[in-house]
């Protein structure tokens, strides 16, 4: 498990002052931009709700990418 997940599981305040930023970031335009276009490229490549598969974006892309699997599109973003 990545540092920061461990982090915000033992630290309950510091987790809720963190779902309160999220939840308002998720609400700007930005946020709002960033959910729509994971969710058209989602469609596009067909990937069904609950599927272990992440619709994995290509360098620089908001609109194009490949299905890939969630723990190697999101370990692509961890420190070894």
């Amino acid at each position: 498990m990545a540092e920061t997940a461990e982090y915000y599981r033992k630290n309950k305040k510091a987790r809720q002052k963190r779902l309160v930023q999220q939840t308002k970031y998720n609400k700007t335009d930005k946020g709002k931009s960033i959910i729509r276009n994971a969710q058209k490229l989602r469609a596009k490549l067909e990937i069904p709700k609950g599927s272990k598969m992440d619709a994995a974006h290509y360098k620089g892309s908001k609109t194009s990418g490949r299905p890939q699997h969630r723990s190697k599109n999101r370990q692509s973003r961890t420190k070894k």
